[in-house]
């Protein structure tokens, strides 16, 4: 098989297993903070700087990613992301103490950074538009499994295997394996260079992203809310600044006249307003597995992989239907139930059948997946293949961010809730707030999805929209009486 053209399934499950490796490395430690607190001496809440420092390297490096695609080929640079965020795991996993730990993640994320957004944009430049979904959707599986399998794969490790070291050598035979595939498969394209690098900007957007991460981060935290809000402020002052001054330079960093783009804008946004519930979900339905149930941490783990479940259910379908109905209306239609699942599970009760919330999740995760097949696939209708490394870095910048965003929303919304009702623990009820609380603000991007056309992505869905025979008008002749 030819490096240069390799077939759209083997490029898709090449990015899929690094984003797998690089999603499952956000959550995979939520469940062994304990465990790893007690070895490096310290406690619990303060390791949380170590998820923070690779979400901050995350925002530092996500926007430029593209850009060095461009300078370096995308094979060397793909190939590198997987070679340092490998470097980092083995790092974190002989960690002797916290400072250590924490740059070795920090050095991981820069791997991370880099995997994502060069993957994708692999994935644009090798796959045909017509091809461009069933792709994306072998891309989608990997990447939202890869989140939703990290609770109970910590809390596996840490219950059976004695030891959290474990959790960051899981990365080396994925790792390795793609570093092979990489080489083999995936050309080395090179995008045009700007003539001037945009540092000004780079600075900016990199502080303004760090800030806010951190801020999100640490408002869930007790007593760290006005620290956080100072980040938020100066991270907003700075965000507010980088768009200013991209307003008035030529090759900007993060491209904002993007959101010109009528595909790519709706996308980003209806898919930012989503996203922020896709991240809140693998928060707070463990906890609440846990706190309200009393099931053990691999216990609620195992729980959570009934929306992985959903999502591998939903990759052949979400083809047909884009077909069937254009992105249009599946995107506002499927957007209603997605959100609805979600807004179930804050009803789940001791009372309730096992299998029926088993069954709920599966749901919950097949109407998600077919969401984001669609967001991510009509962003870059409309992109130019010179503008595609600018569109995946910004892309890809959003995603993260509302990710994140999403944790910190329904840790905001179970603590807004408990505050409320003076609880001093979640109930039931405050749970059943913060399920509800996201799964608004995921509705409210059906907004945002009506405002794509009914011809968007008719090229890479095949869809076919419904035209009405024009209507005739018959004019009498003038002078005559009926």
């Amino acid at each position: 098989m030819s490096a240069s053209k390799p077939h759209f399934r083997t490029i898709a499950l090449i990015v899929g297993a690094a984003m797998f490796m690089e999603q499952l490395d956000g959550t995979v430690l939520a469940t062994a903070l304990p465990s790893m607190a007690r070895e490096l001496g310290v406690s619990a809440p303060s390791l949380s700087i170590a998820l923070t420092s690779y979400l901050i390297s995350l925002a530092v490096f996500i926007p430029v990613s593209g850009r060095i695609a461009d300078r370096f080929g995308a094979r060397t640079v793909f190939r590198s992301a997987i070679v340092i965020f490998l470097l980092g795991a083995i790092a974190c996993a002989n960690a002797p103490n916290v400072v250590f730990l924490v740059i070795a993640r920090f050095v991981e994320g820069i791997g991370g950074a880099m995997m994502m957004p060069v993957g994708r944009l692999v994935l644009m430049r090798n796959v045909e538009k017509r091809d461009l979904i069933q792709a994306t959707s072998w891309v989608l599986i990997p990447a939202v499994v890869g989140p939703i399998m990290g609770p109970p794969v910590g809390g596996f490790i840490v219950t059976y295997l004695h030891s959290w070291r474990w959790i960051f050598y899981l990365n080396v035979p994925t790792g390795l394996i793609g570093i092979v595939l990489v080489s083999l498969f995936i050309a080395n394209d090179k995008g045009e260079m700007p003539e001037k690098t945009d540092y000004k900007g780079i600075f900016l957007s990199s502080l303004s992203l760090g800030l806010f991460l951190f801020g999100f981060e640490l408002i869930s935290h007790e007593g760290e809310t006005q620290l956080a809000l100072s980040f938020l402020a100066i991270g907003a002052l700075l965000g507010a600044l980088y768009i200013y001054h991209a307003r008035r330079v030529r090759d900007p960093i993060l491209d904002i006249s993007l959101m010109k783009i009528p595909t790519f804008g709706t996308s980003v946004i209806a898919g930012a307003i989503t996203r922020l519930t896709q991240g809140a979900h693998p928060y707070l339905l463990p906890l609440m597995m846990q706190l309200g149930f009393g099931l053990s941490a691999a216990q609620s783990g195992l729980m959570t992989l009934a929306t992985a479940l959903g999502s591998i259910a939903a990759k052949p379908i979400a083809p047909g239907l884009l077909r069937r109905f254009g992105f249009r209306d599946t995107l506002m239609v499927n957007g209603l139930f997605a959100s609805a699942g979600y807004a179930v599970c804050g009803l789940f009760r001791p009372g309730w059948p096992m299998p029926v919330m088993f069954l709920i999740m599966v749901t919950s995760g097949f109407f998600m997946s077919i969401q984001f097949t669609g967001f991510n696939t009509i962003a870059y209708d409309e992109i130019e293949q010179d503008r595609m490394a600018s569109a995946t870095s910004f892309y890809t910048t959003f995603q993260q961010l509302m990710l994140s965003m999403g944790i910190c929303a329904g840790a905001a919304a179970l603590q807004g809730a408990m505050v409320l009702r003076g609880h001093h623990a979640p109930q039931f009820p405050d749970f059943t707030a913060a399920f509800w609380t996201v799964a608004a603000v995921s509705l409210t991007a059906t907004i945002w999805n009506r405002r794509f056309s009914h011809e968007a992505g008719t090229e890479i869905s095949g869809h076919t929209p419904r035209t009405w025979p024009a209507r005739q008008v018959i004019k009498e002749p003038r002078g005559l009486n009926s």
